[in-house]
């Protein structure tokens, strides 16, 4: 949650923000203090936090943490439209000595949350879009000499279709997509239907924060559509993510900026 109130708010309000405020928005969002100052410890102890005083407490965004919510942006919003199958793909493979194997952990780990496939030991697929965010994720992570990346195409000789769920796990991010549909679909009709100032500023930002990631389960890079099922549920879901993010687009960012006072950067 406090990832998401800087990914999706902060930066665009210089990054910083005073303890106290912190805690209302986390209040909001029913996160009781306890809890969410030792997330900003955790924060803090991991580099993605810095502590800064402004005539109060308060915490901005590392240096180092920014390409990450660049990153984070792109496969929220980046993928809501499938990949185009003519643009090929980009391929990862590994190998990583037995002495190093944390390494294999990590590779594997965020191989999967930029939406790559698993095709076999050490060897992983996603469309040609994600080629760039893998470069830079994995020089960022000190990954870069265990890989070899490749911008393929596919030639022969199996059924593609078919394959390639052997690759992701489609029921996994299925259940995921449903999930946010269930949950949300509900709460998409009636505000996108009403005009977006009467949306509740609070539950904007709550619903906003809930929501962000939950559209776009990290494992799906938004496969070519011809390579999908004919009932792939994410049209749905995105089609509510869509729906919602009109609408809160701007209460809940205005919410913020009223309960921190901070002036959004014009640079």
């Amino acid at each position: 949650m406090i990832n998401t109130v800087y990914g999706a708010f902060l930066r665009r309000l210089g990054g910083w923000i005073s303890v106290a405020d912190l805690l209302t928005l986390m209040a909001e969002l029913d996160v009781d203090g306890p809890a969410a100052r030792s997330a900003i410890s955790r924060l803090k102890k991991k580099g993605v936090l810095e502590a800064e005083r402004r005539g109060a407490t308060g915490y901005r965004l590392s240096p180092a943490a920014h390409p990450v919510f660049d990153e984070g942006d792109r496969r929220i919003f980046g993928s809501l439209e499938p990949a185009k199958l003519s643009d090929g793909w980009a391929m990862a493979v590994f190998s990583v000595p037995e002495s190093e194997r944390s390494y294999r952990y990590q590779l594997r780990t965020r191989l999967t949350w930029l939406g790559f496939g698993n095709l076999a030991s050490g060897v992983w697929l996603a469309p040609a879009r994600l080629l760039d965010d893998a470069r830079d994720m994995l020089v960022r992570l000190g990954l870069s000499a265990y890989v070899h990346l490749f911008a393929a195409d596919y030639a022969a000789f199996s059924d593609l279709p078919a394959t390639v769920s052997s690759w992701w796990d489609f029921p996994a991010i299925e259940e995921q997509y449903a999930g946010f549909t269930e949950a949300y679909g509900p709460v998409a009709a009636p505000w996108h239907s009403a005009a977006p100032s009467r949306a509740p500023r609070r539950s904007a930002t709550t619903s906003r924060c809930s929501r962000s990631g939950a559209a776009c389960p990290y494992p799906d890079p938004g496969l070519p559509a011809e390579l999908l099922p004919a009932d792939w549920n994410a049209v749905a879901a995105r089609q509510i993510f869509q729906q919602l993010n009109d609408v809160l687009a701007a209460p809940a960012p205005r919410h913020v900026q009223e309960v921190t006072g901070l002036p959004e950067e014009t640079t």
